[in-house]
């Protein structure tokens, strides 16, 4: 059966869907299998991220609803950069009204999982229907965090409800981290404030990169394509650098991270 991991996060805007795109798409560069499950109903992205929507006809609620088989709703991504055997995606609904009961999700992960590597399932920003339906089919937690003092603040909610959900394994993602920016404000004296803050153990720190903005499977292959020596590409996308190596330790592998004051 496919690990299950939930990323989420408890303020929007973070780059959560960003995270989940692009840590898929460097899971299937590995020759993974991987399922991207949307968890935002009513606002769902991934399918726009990952150039299918305009193929999208059948949802997660379809399945559920029995409009279709789930291969039907399960999509295949990334063809153009050699992702097509290893990348699927499970849209979210298109109603908010239609995100699924925490009890029905967790079966149909369950259902789903033996079929693939890696089950990785977007959760809405926020700690509503959305996000209780998301989190109960998952083994453990990936918290998206920028380094500001309000999403460090909804992290630490997060990481409660988390406890409570009897999640046994959370881990930090401090997103968007650039260097100058976070000195300049002095908002925090270092990294290590955030992670007391939220209470979560670091697992990833991902640059601010503009790459990840555009052709989110394009610019993770780039870097999996002209990496010469392991981790180490300074010509390409730093922010697909960091899913690279988040990957790698999502897989058991010991991979040190990056040197914060090069970022």
């Amino acid at each position: 059966m496919g690990a299950v991991t939930v990323i989420t996060s408890g303020k929007g805007g973070v780059g959560k869907s960003t995270i989940s795109a692009g840590l898929g798409c460097a899971l299937a560069c590995r020759g993974k299998r991987v399922l991207l499950i949307d968890g935002d109903a009513g606002l769902r992205s991934l399918d726009a991220m990952l150039n299918i929507d305009q193929q999208v006809v059948f949802d997660i609620a379809d399945i559920v609803n029995g409009n279709c088989e789930p291969i039907r709703a399960i999509y295949p991504c990334g063809e153009s950069v050699g992702l097509s055997n290893n990348l699927f995606v499970l849209p979210a609904p298109s109603r908010e009204r239609d995100v699924l009961h925490p009890k029905v999700m967790k079966r149909l992960v369950d259902i789903l999982a033996p079929y693939y590597d890696h089950v990785l399932i977007d959760s809405p920003a926020g700690v509503g229907r959305g996000f209780a339906s998301a989190v109960a089919a998952a083994q453990r937690a990936l918290v998206v965090t920028t380094p500001s003092p309000v999403c460090t603040r909804d992290s630490d909610k997060v990481r409660q409800l988390l406890n409570q959900m009897g999640m046994p394994i959370q881990r930090l993602i401090i997103n968007r981290f650039h260097k100058d920016t976070f000195y300049k404000l002095n908002q925090y004296e270092d990294l290590d404030t955030i992670i007391d803050r939220t209470g979560i153990r670091l697992i990833a720190v991902v640059p601010e990169d503009t790459a990840l903005m555009g052709d989110i499977p394009e610019a993770v292959t780039r870097v999996m394509n002209n990496t010469i020596q392991r981790f180490f590409a300074p010509k390409n996308s730093p922010g697909a650098l960091a899913l690279h190596r988040l990957a790698s330790r999502l897989e058991g592998e010991n991979v040190p991270l990056a040197d914060f004051q090069k970022m």
